[in-house]
């Protein structure tokens, strides 16, 4: 079944709503969720698409989330979208700047956040066919050997390299 997607203007006002097939064939703005999850040691979980995605499959991703269904409010979404993905819930979620996204794949409206989490992570096999736990300091540098996601790397990358570039605490 085709889920329905609310669908934004410029200034992410609904303006109506289509099935999410003609939203990605049409490239209509759309409202998605995002979030960056770290463990308490500061690694930042990254994982790779699988073949079957609609858009960007077979990337690498450090953001676990997803399309607003129609109706849906975003604190829902991602709470269910990390739940879906990689297993993850009943964690503390932060929000982050909300952003925007476009290029011929996809085009949306980002609402962001990071977690913490010092559990299991099971991935949904429709969604994730591999995943690791990386150093901001090894993503930073596996940005620019791997294909990435470049709507994560575009939305989120300047906080992952915020986290490298940061000063040290005291020694």
């Amino acid at each position: 079944m085709d889920e329905i997607v609310a669908i934004l203007d410029e200034d992410n006002h609904v303006t109506g709503s289509a099935p999410r097939s003609v939203m990605r064939r049409d490239n209509l703005r759309h409202a998605a969720t995002g979030v960056l999850v770290r463990n308490p040691a500061g690694d930042i979980y990254v994982h790779r698409r699988t073949e079957t995605k609609d858009v960007f499959p077979a990337c690498y991703d450090f953001s676990a989330g997803g399309v607003i269904a129609a109706g849906e409010d975003p604190d829902d979404a991602v709470v269910r979208e990390l739940a879906e993905e990689l297993g993850i819930s009943g964690t503390d979620l932060v929000k982050l700047p909300e952003g925007d996204y476009a290029d011929e794949s996809t085009n949306y409206h980002a609402y962001l956040y990071t977690c913490v989490w010092d559990g299991p992570v099971t991935h949904q096999p429709e969604e994730v066919s591999w995943g690791a736990w990386m150093s901001p300091e090894e993503l930073v540098r596996r940005l620019d050997e791997w294909p990435f996601v470049p709507d994560t790397t575009a939305l989120l990358g300047p906080y992952v390299r915020s986290l490298v570039d940061a000063p040290s605490g005291p020694a």
